[in-house]
């Protein structure tokens, strides 16, 4: 059994003497096996303890020599083990929390005396310059013949890029570096994201640019990526939408979406507010959603997609009268920010909600409603602007949501005063 992790090896004698510790621990390999006791001559377990300026290792006896086990910090890849003699502290951090899990239940077992030929023991050897070198922080592997297939990928890693390599999908050894920022996964050919992405609670890039992805799902949307994602290539994919849920990603400062078969942006994009960087060239997007006048932008590239020429006359009518009850309890909870959930309405009510319409009088409007598209300026919501099209426009159709014929006649109206088109 054999941990790689930084120690510390703390003596509990040298307060006494007032005497402090370094505290400050160093890259090891600890290792468990047995050992012939020069005094006694009898086989024993130790553990082994090899560090870069002790390669050849110190070794601690294990048979009822454990004081205590500290696990509070466990699953951070923290521990320390109390030993009796001598009165040493051996504090380990940085370790894979899954493999010292296994190493603390290997040093139990030996402490209370159990048979050797049941614990999983290694040879108690000195160990390689490389072993104790000091934890990787980023890899890259552009062949798939780098490909590690029987090793892990450093636990310590922050940056890991792995193109070209033909992946189909993501392995799943890489969503338990728990210290990973950067995940690099670009030419490839991924079709779909396991949610356990989510897990990585520390993600804050995410390049897929050049796979096969065919959707984005609801569950990376609501997991731990809404605190830590700023940015995310999605470019050169097979996305034909996002789903409503994309809009909780409100970190994300960069999004690139170019090249892909998008015929709609999600609905309230407009809540991305850290959002600052956006570009959707090359889609199939006719229009933009309402919510997209909120954005607040540096850099805009919606060039190579086929938008309609809007006309404020052109519209489509979803009202009836009087409304239903429903559609009136729905505006209600959402004009009035009544808190609202699954656990006090039913499921699909709660998916109305959250695409609810914004009317141009500041009231919400559900499933019933008048919809048209009026030319806006992309000026109007970021500084730079790649040309939309070959004349050298800036316009695009935005679509507008009408709680009420009154509302849509009073738009009308200002249309024709503005003469906009």
């Amino acid at each position: 059994m054999k941990l790689q992790c930084d120690v510390e090896v703390v003596n509990r004698m040298l307060p006494t003497f007032g005497m402090k510790n370094r505290g400050k621990g160093a890259r090891a390999v600890l290792s468990i096996g047995k050992h012939i006791d020069k005094t006694t001559q009898r086989s024993n377990i130790y553990m082994m303890i090899c560090t870069a300026k002790d390669r050849a290792g110190s070794k601690y006896k294990l048979k009822d020599n454990i004081e205590k086990f500290f696990t509070w910090f466990v699953e951070d890849g923290k521990a320390t083990v109390r030993l009796k003699e001598p009165a040493v502290d051996i504090c380990m951090s940085k370790a894979d929390a899954n493999s010292l899990k296994n190493f603390l239940s290997a040093a139990r077992l030996a402490d209370r005396g159990s048979d050797a030929s049941s614990l999983p023991l290694s040879t108690l050897t000195p160990v390689r310059a490389r072993d104790v070198e000091k934890p990787k922080k980023k890899l890259t592997i552009v062949s798939k013949k780098d490909y590690p297939l029987t090793s892990n990928f450093p636990y310590s890693l922050e940056q890991l890029q792995v193109s070209y390599c033909k992946l189909s999908r993501v392995d799943m050894r890489m969503l338990s570096l728990k210290a990973l920022r950067k995940l690099d996964l670009s030419n490839n050919h991924i079709k779909k994201l396991p949610a356990t992405i989510g897990d990585l609670s520390c993600l804050a890039e995410l390049v897929l640019h050049n796979n096969h992805l065919e959707s984005f799902s609801e569950a990376l949307c609501l997991s731990t990526l809404q605190r830590t994602l700023q940015n995310l290539d999605l470019s050169q994919n097979r996305l034909q939408g996002l789903p409503s849920q994309f809009c909780q990603l409100r970190e994300l400062v960069n999004l690139k979406l170019d090249d892909n078969k998008l015929v709609w942006l999600p609905f309230h994009i407009g809540r991305l507010s850290k959002l600052r960087f956006l570009s959707a060239a090359h889609n199939q997007l006719a229009l933009l959603p309402s919510g997209f006048r909120k954005l607040s932008l540096e850099n805009l590239d919606l060039f190579g997609n086929p938008f309609t020429q809007p006309n404020p006359l052109d519209h489509t009518i979803h009202l009836t009268f009087p409304l239903p009850l429903q559609e009136i309890a729905s505006r209600a909870v959402a004009n009035l920010r009544i808190p609202y959930g699954p656990h006090l309405i039913p499921a699909h009510l709660c998916r109305d909600l959250e695409v609810a319409k914004t009317c141009d009088c500041g009231r919400v409007c559900i499933n019933f409603f008048i919809k048209t598209a009026v030319s806006m300026n992309l000026h109007q919501v970021s500084h730079t602007v790649v040309l939309v099209d070959d004349m050298g426009g800036t316009d695009a159709p935005v679509q507008h949501h009408f709680c009420s014929l009154s509302c849509y006649s009073e738009f009308l109206d200002s249309c024709l005063q503005r003469g906009i088109r």
